[in-house]
């Protein structure tokens, strides 16, 4: 091979046309006669609605829920016991449940059109008490969003395994703590976009879909529709980012649907940045309260953890918010050898935007919750925090690891991975500088934290999950022209991955094809393979798996006919650089691709035209496999301002054999970067009344280049037994550790003031109120100084 394959560092084939301006997004489509969509939504975050006043003039251009008497409300309940019956209607009916819902829409010629119609509309709502406390939730007195479940918890679930009297009988040093992740959007570039358009001649229902799974919003469309699948056909073309925002089904997205259906004319809605910050939906917002039990030296004997998740108002299609909840559950031990583990949760309804799937999914807050936990005990027992870590953590030698919550850990060496981070972030030099006072005033911390990352996981997994779709495969067909060059057609939908330059590698090391011969077609419900989208870290082990069985069961064929007209074995061929040698001649792919498809005469006898494989994929094991990372944060802290300033981050990633390093490098930065918004500046608070306060990049910040240092990766290649060449999934990984990586840091940098926080975003006010309550408890203890 030319070195084109597995382990390439290939630069991206798409950046040809996005670097250039010339990707095609949702609102670059254009079609005659587009009516472009305005929702009038809800200004109160809980209310009766009692009626919609609509002008005169705008009747036919305004509908609302009645008009749809058939649509179907979106009902997403897991198959998870005790979980809440609720319905999500597309459009509200009789009652409001936050700022922001969706109550009719408008149609222009134009947005401007439609949002001038939309502002004429009337509503008639009486205000009810909004719930916007996920802890006074679940108090009895609160108002209740539904009367019907007596409660405001989606779902109350309790894990508890081990002996935890034991760890606290036991324990040399026990910590309480509450973490606290705040309210967050994915704002990916593009936000959420829909163009629904019916075409006669084919007697089907064509929408554009800025979407992660295609294939899973069709049918959910099609169930919530009442229509047959066969007369929808979604094409999700370029897509600006998802980060899980676009993995589910959104309201709006079936209202347009449900309207071009009506009308038989083309319909679009593109979010904008306000609509999206109020109404896509949002993500973390968990609440734990923990316990930790530990010898003398700093092992873990127990955890106790009391989780709240605020889910929103909604269920949506089709996770649910139990995917937070039932993640963080199974994943706060982490990379700990942990054996006494309880952890009682509750999925809290609120007068807010649903919660859902967002890069880590939980996972950021379980992260935030045992490291800073892992630092706390190390304090108290007086020792290095990452050497405490380090001599927690699972072993090589106990891989496989099953985990107190079930999970089970394929390989690594979580140790190594804490210690290389170290060395990259240059610690002990950190140390030394912080024995010097700085010029400026600042203080200097280091903070660590490690993760594991279940990816990939196969159909045993999401069945304990209870979800209603169990995406366990993926799908490729490799077909090649008769020119001899290659289309993939996959399941996935590549978003930003690189999975178009990554999957055509797969297909070189497996036929030796040049990648820029092969085009990877995606996103098209009519064309590829049914597959189950981009999300969880899956999509290079399940469609790289896929692609890669499918271009072997081509080469097979490929073979057949090769050996058939060189006169030799199968065996005793070779192929390269689009070429295939035997001992005594050779062939173009194009001469095979000649004879499949335009000379069958040229056939082996019984072998059939067409040089055409469909296949699915699943790992060999459906638990899922873990990628793990260590990351490091250096930061200064202003002790008069609160004002955090990144002066070095690193991080040392295994996720087994990587098909593009320079691609995983990307992904782990940009994780990063995402990760240090969600630890410094993301945030979108609600006042009493349930309004939110973050609408626009005015209040809603996100970090900017200036605000990132170079970031510094180094890799560690523990291939997984389970899949093809080892690979693991690692998409989501750069974005769980960051909040805690940079809590620990600045704990760290304020231990003699004995000031830590506990809450993100840290924002210098808040920071600066960790060390004026620190400063305060000191004075009180220990007096003025003389």
């Amino acid at each position: 091979m030319s070195g084109k394959g597995v382990g390439a560092r290939l630069r991206r084939k798409e950046d040809k046309r996005h670097l250039r301006g010339q990707g095609q997004f949702v609102s670059d489509i254009r079609v005659p006669g587009i009516l472009d969509v305005a929702f009038i939504r809800s200004p109160v975050a809980h209310g009766i609605l009692k009626g919609i006043d609509v002008p005169a003039e705008y009747a036919g251009k305004v509908f609302q829920a009645s008009d749809f008497p058939d649509l179907k409300p979106v009902v997403a309940v897991p198959q998870i016991d005790g979980f809440k019956y609720s319905e999500y209607p597309s459009l509200a009916r009789e009652r409001v449940r936050f700022a922001g819902e969706a109550i009719a829409m408008a149609i222009g010629a134009s947005r401007s059109i439609a949002e001038d119609i939309a502002e004429e509309v009337g509503l008639d709502i009486e205000e009810l008490p909004a719930v916007v406390d996920m802890l006074a939730a679940t108090t009895p007195g609160t108002p209740l969003i539904r009367e019907e479940w007596g409660d405001n918890v989606f779902v109350e679930k309790l894990v508890e395994v081990g002996d935890l009297e034991s760890a606290r009988k036991n324990a040399a040093v026990t910590i309480n703590r509450i973490f606290r992740m705040n309210r967050q959007a994915g704002v990916p570039m593009e936000g959420r976009a829909i163009l629904a358009m019916w075409d006669e001649r084919l007697d089907e229902l064509l929408v554009y879909n800025s979407s992660q799974f295609p294939h899973q919003i069709r049918a959910g469309m099609a169930q919530f529709l009442g229509i047959e699948e066969r007369k929808l056909h979604l094409i999700a073309p370029d897509v600006g980012g998802g980060f899980g925002v676009k993995n589910i089904l959104y309201p709006e997205e079936l209202m347009v649907v449900a309207l071009a259906l009506k009308l038989k004319k083309p319909v679009r809605w593109i979010d904008d940045r306000r609509e999206h910050l109020l109404s896509s939906i949002h993500c973390r917002d968990h609440h734990h309260k923990v316990t930790a039990y530990a010898d003398a030296k700093g092992k873990i004997l127990g955890i106790d953890v009391q989780v709240h998740v605020d889910a929103g108002a909604y269920s949506h299609w089709p996770n649910s918010p139990f995917l937070e909840t039932g993640m963080v559950a199974k994943n706060i031990p982490g990379p700990y050898n942990i054996r006494n583990y309880r952890c009682q949760s509750y999925t809290v309804a609120t007068n807010k935007s649903p919660i859902g799937p967002f890069r880590g999914v939980a996972r950021p807050a379980a992260c935030f919750t045992i490291e800073r936990t892992i630092d706390e005990v190390a304090r108290a027992v007086g020792r290095e925090p990452h050497i405490v870590r380090m001599e927690n953590m699972i072993t090589p030698s106990e891989m496989p690891y099953r985990t107190v919550t079930n999970l089970l850990y394929d390989n690594g060496n979580y140790a190594e991975s804490v210690q290389r981070t170290a060395d990259l972030i240059n610690f002990d030099e950190i140390r030394e500088r912080q024995k010097t006072r700085q010029p400026d005033g600042r203080y200097i911390g280091v903070g660590f934290a490690s993760f594991t990352e279940q990816t990939a996981h196969g159909c045993g997994e999401w069945v304990t999950r209870g979800t209603p779709v169990i995406p366990g495969f993926d799908s490729a067909t490799a077909r090649m022209m008769p020119d001899g060059s290659l289309i993939l057609m996959v399941g996935i939908q590549s978003h930003g991955q690189g999975l178009e330059t990554s999957l055509s590698q797969i297909a070189h090391q497996e036929l030796g094809i040049d990648p820029l011969r092969v085009s990877v077609r995606h996103g098209d419900t009519q064309t590829s393979p049914f597959g189950m989208g981009t999300f969880a870290s899956r999509s290079m082990v399940m469609a790289g798996g896929a692609v890669a069985k499918a271009c072997r069961g081509l080469r097979d064929k490929m073979e057949t006919i090769a050996a058939y007209v060189l006169k030799c074995e199968k065996s005793d061929l070779r192929f390269d650089d689009s070429m295939i040698y035997g001992p005594a001649g050779s062939l173009q792919f194009r001469d095979i691709g000649r004879i499949a498809h335009l000379r069958q005469d040229g056939l082996p006898p019984g072998v059939d035209p067409i040089l055409d494989y469909t296949t699915t994929y699943q790992p060999a094991i459906d638990t899922g496999v873990f990628c793990y990372a260590t990351q490091a944060a250096v930061v200064a802290v202003d002790p008069d301002t609160g004002k955090v300033e990144l002066l070095d981050y690193a991080a040392v990633e295994d996720c087994g054999t990587m098909v593009n390093p320079m691609i995983v490098d990307g992904q782990i930065a940009g994780g990063i970067v995402q990760g240090i918004g969600t630890a410094l500046f993301e945030e979108i608070p609600y006042d009493e009344n349930g309004q939110p306060l973050a609408t626009t990049f005015a209040d809603y910040l996100l970090p900017g280049s200036m605000e990132i240092p170079r970031i510094k990766i180094g890799h560690m290649v523990t291939p997984t037994p389970h899949t093809e060449y080892g690979m693991k999934g690692m998409g989501e990984g750069g974005a769980i550790s960051p909040p805690a990586a940079i809590a620990n840091a600045i704990r760290d940098a304020l231990m003699h003031i004995g000031a830590e926080i506990n809450e993100t975003p840290m924002t210098p006010k808040r920071v600066r109120a960790a060390i004026t309550t620190a400063m305060a408890k000191k004075l009180k203890t220990e007096g003025a100084p003389e």
